[in-house]
């Protein structure tokens, strides 16, 4: 079964500083962190794609306009109060390992080498819409 890990972030569930505000080692600790999960997910098999997201300052809303050009809002959405900053599909055998693979990936190093505890949301990957449908 494939599951969607998204890492989302938000002001009230973020008690590290702003990756701005990092050190330059402590923004390449957290990325090799990424890499060798990204690797050891790859080499049992289970990672179908992995990509982190820019942050949300650049993001678009994109909508479209009956017979006219689409309307582009550009952000930052100050009513947004969550985001996702990145995800990953794996393939795995139960949802229970991709708790597992969630649970991992939340730990990932901040500041000062501290683990971040952040949220990772765990949802399958439906392959065909439900039978009630």
């Amino acid at each position: 079964m494939k599951y969607m890990l998204l890492m989302q972030f938000s002001e009230k569930n973020v008690d590290f500083p702003k990756l701005d505000e990092w050190k330059p080692e402590e923004i390449q600790a957290h990325i090799q962190f990424m890499k060798e999960t990204n690797a050891g997910l790859a080499a049992a098999g289970e990672l179908v794609d992995a990509q982190g997201l820019a942050m949300p300052e650049t993001a678009r809303i994109v909508r479209s306009h009956s017979g006219g050009a689409p309307v582009v809002t550009e952000g930052p959405f100050p009513e947004a109060k969550e985001w996702v900053a990145g995800w990953w599909i794996v393939d795995c055998d139960t949802e229970q390992r991709a708790i597992e693979i969630a649970a991992a990936v939340s730990a990932a190093p901040g500041p000062g080498g501290r683990q971040l505890d952040m949220p990772i949301e765990v949802r399958q990957v439906m392959a065909a819409p439900p039978a009630e449908l």
